[in-house]
């Protein structure tokens, strides 16, 4: 008989094994027990048991295989449980908020979408918006469904463990509390997880996305400023106190360089963000937004002489921002999300031109450019990643600990002390709405 502290290892092994087999089929979809097997380096009997125990618990499910033609018994597929366990994700960009139920193994299955309003700090605001949809997609879940977590992604500068934004600086917020008062007015029982949005957009790519089997990537996310996450070793380069890949804060024209909102000159996002692209092609100050940037790419496409300009010399200011990132970090990658989606393609001559005369000749050999894969979900994605934490570090704790009224449903009582809907705020049914438009206060 084993002793108890042999007993109390074995348990622990067990667990671990059962999250890392979890992790394998959430992130890569169905596998089947041999390829688990061979991935994990555990017998078939192992497998075998911790899949039964996983399938209880409504994790996984298993199936028979589709015919190889292989001779033999096949082996079984072992699928992750999208519909029955879920996270809430949420993502808070400069001009919309989204709200999503995204089930194991990372699909979307129901989301929300609502405009925001550049107008100033909104804290109150955008948590009513953001709490009311988590609260729809909560209810519109299957019966039976466990939501397993809360995930969001925040376009600032987050303090890691609770979630404070320490520094917005596109709205001006400082020291805002939105992890805390987004998992209160929710009011699932759940803890809401908070990173900064290119971090999670990096891991994302880097998951799920063009960075998929590459350790060393680095992200770079525009939205009316730039981001970024940078990937070394297959983790997160965090910095000392969490706040580090301020890549649109790197200066790259000191000398006559844009103002930028830090209160520097010349910064990476300075020169490349939206007003220095909006700016460079002439269009008016009351012009701002995702669909001004594009009209500027789809003008540059088209032929237009000032839209061509703006791009190349947007493209020539991203090129030596790159080209510093790659002689850095000796990245395999380089991925442009969020606007920059938008801009790299008519801006790739520039940036490829500043690599070739920048970048060491060793470090530009292997490294690929891209457009983020996941497109604008990339840090909604990550977010969700950061609700299933938890789960996939431990899932037989996490659903024991999971009770009826704790994760499992929201009240559904009118009222229950938060704000009227304002009509069908349903991405699907077609109606954005504005975050601190009527009724959300």
């Amino acid at each position: 008989m084993p002793t108890p502290e042999v007993g109390l290892v074995q348990e622990e092994i067990r667990r671990r094994n059962a999250g890392t087999l979890l992790r394998h089929v959430h992130l890569h979809g169905p596998l089947s027990r041999a390829e688990l097997g061979e991935r994990m380096g555990l017998n078939r009997s192992t497998i075998m048991a911790l899949t039964t125990e996983l399938s209880r618990l409504d994790l996984v499910g298993e199936e028979s295989p589709v015919d190889t033609g292989r001779a033999g018994r096949p082996s079984l597929v072992v699928r992750p449980a999208s519909k029955s366990c879920y996270v809430l994700a949420f993502d808070v960009a400069v001009d919309r908020v989204v709200a999503a139920r995204v089930g194991l193994g990372g699909r979307i299955l129901d989301r929300r979408e609502a405009v925001r309003p550049r107008a100033g700090p909104d804290l109150h605001d955008v948590v009513a918006v953001l709490a009311r949809f988590g609260r729809q997609l909560h209810r519109a879940a299957p019966p039976g469904a466990r939501c397993v977590g809360v995930g969001a992604s925040y376009c600032g500068m987050i303090r890691p463990g609770d979630g404070m934004v320490r520094y917005g600086p596109d709205l001006g917020w400082v020291d805002q509390a939105f992890g805390d008062e987004l998992g209160r007015r929710l009011g699932i029982g759940l803890p809401v997880t908070v990173g900064n949005e290119a971090h999670l957009g990096a891991q994302a790519e880097q998951q799920r996305g063009a960075g998929v089997g590459l350790d060393d990537l680095v992200y770079l996310h525009g939205d009316v400023g730039v981001g970024g996450g940078i990937i070394v070793g297959g983790r997160l380069l965090g910095g000392d106190s969490g706040y580090g890949c301020e890549l649109g804060h790197m200066v790259v024209n000191p000398y006559d360089g844009r103002p930028c909102g830090c209160g520097s000159y010349g910064c990476l996002e300075a020169e490349v963000g939206e007003r220095a692209l909006l700016d460079a092609a002439g269009r008016p100050a009351e012009l701002f937004g995702r669909a001004a940037v594009r009209s500027v790419a789809d003008d540059a496409d088209r032929g237009d002489p000032a839209a061509r300009e703006a791009l190349r010399r947007i493209g020539d200011w991203l090129g030596i921002g790159v080209a510093n990132l790659i002689n850095l970090f000796n990245p395999g990658l380089v991925v442009f999300g969020g606007m920059l989606c938008d801009l790299y393609p008519g801006a790739a001559a520039q940036v490829r031109g500043r690599i070739a005369r920048h970048v060491l000749p060793v470090a530009r050999e292997t490294v690929r450019l891209r457009i983020a894969a996941l497109g604008d979900d990339a840090t909604l994605v990550g977010a969700a990643e950061l609700g299933f934490a938890r789960l996939l570090d431990d899932p037989l704790a996490v659903l024991t600990a999971l009770t009826p009224g704790a994760g499992w449903r929201v009240d559904v009582r009118a009222g229950a002390g938060f704000p009227p809907a304002a009509g069908n705020l349903s991405r699907a049914a077609g109606a954005d709405d504005a975050v601190g438009g009527g009724g959300m206060g």
